[in-house]
Parts: structure tokens; sequence; C-alpha cells
């Protein structure tokens, strides 16, 4: 009788602890797991919250000419509207960025990265409400 009273209780001893180290392990597992990545916002709501800027014609500090349009995705739909109230003063940095630039300057894909975010950087200081979230070149033709 002895002997199966201690089989028993053995038993009971090794389920314990199989259970609370199973119990530990999903505990750790659940805690130390990545979070979920966050999925960015739709196309649609891109469309939504952003501005186009087109057909900026000016002059290069080189003497060349350039023609450049973007899409300027804002944080929220109130931001873009705000933007759309300030595409004059947009267009004016836009303007002015271009006009220190050179042809060299967009050799690359690090020239034109720059200018977005130089841009994105003056405009932000411009809102009231909301901040670029990025700047699209949707059109470039350097003469």
């Amino acid at each position: 009788m002895f002997k199966n009273k201690l089989i028993s209780v053995m038993i009971i001893i090794l389920l314990s602890l199989t259970l609370i180290g199973s119990i530990a392990v999903i505990i750790t597992l659940k805690l130390t797991s990545e979070p979920a990545a966050e999925t960015g916002p739709s196309i649609d709501e891109v469309v939504e919250s952003s501005v186009d800027i087109v057909d900026i014609k000016t002059n290069l500090k080189s003497n060349n000419y350039i023609s450049i349009s973007f899409k300027i995705q804002m944080n929220s739909k109130d931001a873009a509207k705000e933007l759309q109230k300030r595409e004059f003063q947009v267009k004016d940095i836009i303007i002015k960025e271009l006009s220190e630039m050179s042809t060299k300057d967009f050799e690359g894909k690090e020239g034109l990265s720059r200018l977005e975010e130089n841009i994105a950087k003056q405009v932000d200081g411009l809102m009231e409400e909301g901040n670029v979230v990025h700047i699209y070149t949707t059109s470039k033709v350097l003469q």
C-alpha cells in the first residue's frame, strides 16, 4: 500500500510541475512576443490626406530649367485641407529650394530625397495642424 501511495504522490507532483512549467512557458512567450505589425493607412486614406502640388516650372542655380510635381501626404484629412489653403506658400518654398540647386544635385536619388526632406521640414514649420508624412515626386523634367 505504501508503494502505491508513494507512486501516486510522485505522479501528482510530476503533473503539477509539468502544468506549472507549461503555464510559465506560455506566459513567457506571450510577454516576449513581438507586437503585431501595424498596418499602414489604406491607399484611399493616403489619397484623402494628400495634396497635389503640380507642375512647378523654374530655373535652377545652374541656369537649367526644371518642371516638377509632388504629392504631399499629411497625417490627417484636416491637415490636408490646411495644406491645400497654403499651396501658394508650399510652391514658394519649393521654388526657393530649387533656385539653390544645380543639375548635379539631381544626379541619383539622393539629391531628390534631400529636396523632399527639406521641403517636408519647411512645410511642417508652416502647419498649424498636422504634419508631413511623406512627399512623393510625381514628375520631373530637367533641361
